[in-house]
Formats: C-alpha cells, sequence, structure tokens
C-alpha cells in the first residue's frame, strides 16, 4: 500500500510514525513533509490547498491512498478534488469539513441531530456580542467562528478582554455560509469540568472511536495563560467514567455522522470530538475533522491495529464491527514552545540535543515548527510556535511522564518553554 501524507506539522509526523508500523505500507510519501517525515518516507514539495496539485502528484505517483492532515486543506475543499480523480482519501470534503470551518455551522448541525452542547449565541454585530456576554456572565466564552490555529477561543473573566476578541473576529473580511458570509463570532455559556478529546473515524456512515485523551489547551503550568494549539496531551485516562467512549459515539458522533449523511454530504475522515464532562453532564465544546494536536501523538503509538488498512476502510466505505486493538501502556506527550508563543514568536534558533533525547528508550521527537538548515541539512532550527513534542510510551503513566520531561531536559532552544504539569 503506497500513501500520500498531506501536511508539515507535528500531527502528521505523528500520523507517519503510525503508518510506518502498518505491515502492508510499501511506500510514505509526504507532502511537503518536515525534518522529521524525511527520516520516515520521501518529502514532496506541494501547496497543501491546491487540490488539482495533490491530486495530479497522488496519480503521479500511483497512491493507494491519500490522507489529509490538517484543517485548512479539508475546508478548502481538497479532498473533493482528490476524490473526483477516483483515488481514496480520508478527509472530509468541503461541506462536512464545515464542522470545523463554521461554528456557527456545527451549532446548527448539533440542534438538528439534538447533540449536547454549551448554549451559544451567533453574533455579527457588536451589540448583539454585548448582548450575550451579559446573558451568560463569566467566565465569558468568546470564539472565532472561523479557523482560528487553536488560538481562536478566549475564556476569560475580563469582560473587556472578551469584547476586544470579539470585535477582532467581526473585523475578519467574510464569514460562512451560515452567517450569509458576514463574519461572525460565537458567544458560548461556560462548560465546567475536565475536557476530554475523542476520534472517531467514519466512513459516511459507520463510526469507530479510538482511545480517549487529554489535552492541555493554556500556555503556562496550572492552566493559566492564554489558549494554544495545545501544549501537551496523555492518554489513556484512568478516571474517565465506564461508558463514556459508547456514550458519545451514540449521543455525539453518530448522530452528526447521520445528519450529514441525509443532507448528501457524507464524512469521510476523522471526526474529532471535544468534550466537558460537566456538573449536567455530556456536552460538545468543539468539533474538529481532522486529527488534533497533539492528542495524536499520545492517541496513535498506543494503536496495535494498522492504521494503514483502517484509514483506507474508511476511504472506501467499509468500516467494520470489529474492535480495534490497544496496547495496555500509557503515552505523554510535552511540547516545546518557541520564545514569544502563543504571541509573536522568534524562529531560526537552532535546537540541540535531539539525538540525545531520541536516543533514550521509548521516547519519539515529533518535530512540528523545525526546519533543517546548512549545506546538508544537519541542523534543526525553529520554524513555528510549537516546535516539536517529547512524546513517552511506558507501561504506567507516571513512567512515561517522567521519562517524557527527562528527554525535554536533553533538548535546548534559547528562549522556549513548556508546561511542567503534563499528566500529573
Amino acid at each position: 500500500m503506497k500513501i500520500l501524507l498531506i501536511g508539515s506539522g507535528g500531527r502528521e509526523h505523528a500520523l507517519a510514525v503510525a503508518l510506518n508500523r502498518d505491515p502492508n505500507l510499501t511506500e510514505l510519501l509526504i507532502a511537503p513533509g518536515n525534518p522529521g517525515t524525511s527520516q520516515l518516507g520521501e518529502n514532496l514539495p506541494v501547496d497543501i490547498l491546491d487540490g488539482e496539485a495533490i491530486a495530479e502528484l497522488a496519480q503521479e505517483r500511483g497512491v493507494d491512498l491519500v490522507v489529509i492532515g490538517p484543517e485548512a486543506p479539508l475546508v478548502a475543499g481538497v479532498a473533493d478534488a482528490v476524490r473526483a480523480a477516483g483515488i481514496p482519501v480520508f478527509g472530509p470534503g468541503e461541506e462536512a469539513a464545515r464542522l470545523e470551518g463554521s461554528k456557527a455551522f456545527a451549532k446548527e448541525i448539533m440542534a438538528v441531530a439534538e447533540v449536547p452542547t454549551a448554549m451559544a449565541r451567533v453574533c455579527t454585530m457588536m451589540e448583539h456580542v454585548a448582548d450575550a456576554l451579559d446573558t451568560f456572565g463569566p467566565p465569558y466564552v468568546v470564539k472565532d467562528d472561523g479557523l482560528a490555529a487553536g488560538k481562536g477561543v478566549v475564556v476569560t473573566s475580563d469582560r473587556e478582554e472578551a469584547v476586544s476578541h470579539a470585535a477582532a473576529c467581526l473585523a475578519k473580511e467574510e464569514g460562512d455560509r451560515s452567517t450569509k458570509g458576514q463574519p461572525a463570532v460565537v458567544i458560548e455559556e461556560y462548560l465546567d469540568g475536565p475536557e476530554i478529546s475523542l476520534f472517531c473515524v467514519c466512513d459516511g456512515r459507520n463510526v469507530v472511536p479510538l482511545a480517549p485523551a487529554q489535552d492541555f489547551k493554556r500556555a503556562f503550568d496550572g492552566h493559566q495563560g492564554p489558549n494554544t494549539g495545545g501544549m501537551g496531551a496523555y492518554a489513556p485516562l484512568p478516571w474517565a467514567p465506564d461508558g463514556l467512549v459508547e456514550d458519545v459515539v451514540a449521543r455525539v458522533a453518530q448522530p452528526v455522522v447521520d445528519e450529514l449523511a441525509h443532507r448528501g454530504t457524507p464524512f469521510i475522515g476523522l471526526l474529532y470530538c471535544g468534550l466537558a464532562l460537566t456538573s449536567r453532564g455530556l456536552r460538545v465544546v468543539e468539533f474538529n475533522v481532522r486529527f488534533g494536536d497533539p492528542e495524536t501523538q499520545v492517541v496513535l503509538p498506543l494503536l496495535k491495529t494498522p492504521l494503514g488498512g483502517l484509514l483506507l476502510s474508511a476511504a472506501k466505505g467499509r468500516l467494520t464491527g470489529s474492535p480495534l486493538r490497544w496496547s495496555d501502556g500509557a503515552a505523554v506527550a510535552v511540547v516545546l514552545a518557541a520564545n514569544g508563543y502563543p504571541g509573536k514568536i522568534r524562529t531560526g534558533d537552532v535546537i540541540t540535543g535531539l539525538d540525545t533525547a531520541s536516543a533514550l528508550p521509548g521516547i519519539d521527537i515529533i518535530h512540528a515548527g523545525t526546519r533543517a538548515r546548512g549545506a546538508n541539512g544537519d541542523s534543526i532550527v525553529s520554524a513555528g510556535g510549537r516546535v516539536l513534542a517529547v512524546v513517552a510510551h511506558a507501561d504506567q503513566p507516571e513512567e512515561a511522564r517522567t521519562k517524557a520531561y527527562e528527554a525535554m531536559g536533553k533538548i535546548g532552544l534559547e528562549g522556549s518553554h513548556y508546561r511542567t504539569d503534563i499528566g500529573a
């Protein structure tokens, strides 16, 4: 099986690691990839938003499956172009991808499918924002309706900060069709309780859940600081209620997949269910339409079922009810962030100690915002906000956590920071 993986971040590196464990994989192409993925397959240049170019590349290289990693090409309809070329693709088409592309659309789908979620108002004018903030009260939850690279949500008790974020969201040039093209912001009630991420593999009709994980969105220890794209994660969740996964599939994932199928826009790909276990029961915080980062880094190392075969079955509409196979261990991922993240970042700083850290048993270094520099590409430097993740797997959660921080201590990057309480 020959696979073309689209993307260049930590999620794609983690997917590449997992795909390489599939015994049926004969060749892995990653476009455009990063310094980490270059060790696992062939990196190829491509514009990830150009569906025709990706379809042409897939045809030229005779791939059996295209896996689209990031959200932007999915929302742009790249999967549609690949499917039109007759190539199986794991990733929803443009219409189904609106679940992530527009939070207003996601709320519409949840309302029709009777999926439990936070009460919310979709606002296109600042006077409506003020009224919604007064209705729900603090802590204020203000969400950009569109894509924002994991940084479009503000949760704050400072009304001025909430208003400022809402104004920035409404200053965009255009919005989704669900708001008639107007920029929009979603104001929600605050959901108490722990949050959980559950990935569901979908083939347009059927849903197969993976193991739940928990990520850490705030930039600093103790859940302080601004929201980020994720500063770390761990899996499994020994404290999760019995029957949680089955409940989420029955009440959340399957109704959404059924509703999209009913509309003629089947969801084929990865449905990421961001959930809160509130004092009033299960609630959906958000949907994404692709593997989450950094949860992918801790879920896939525990999966024993070959990933490539699973994704190909979904792409072809042939998921079966056979249970997935999992290891009994645990995984912890700690993200190393660049100077200034999640604000204005500095790039181009040399990263040291990667070989030493990766040589430790049970450790994977997952590249995200890195690039190779030098005549032979032998120097790795920072090239993004979340630079890399140290992923440790072990028999017990605390052992995995200890190993992750031991490896992180071997890595140097001037001005960088990471949380020290992941999985604590």
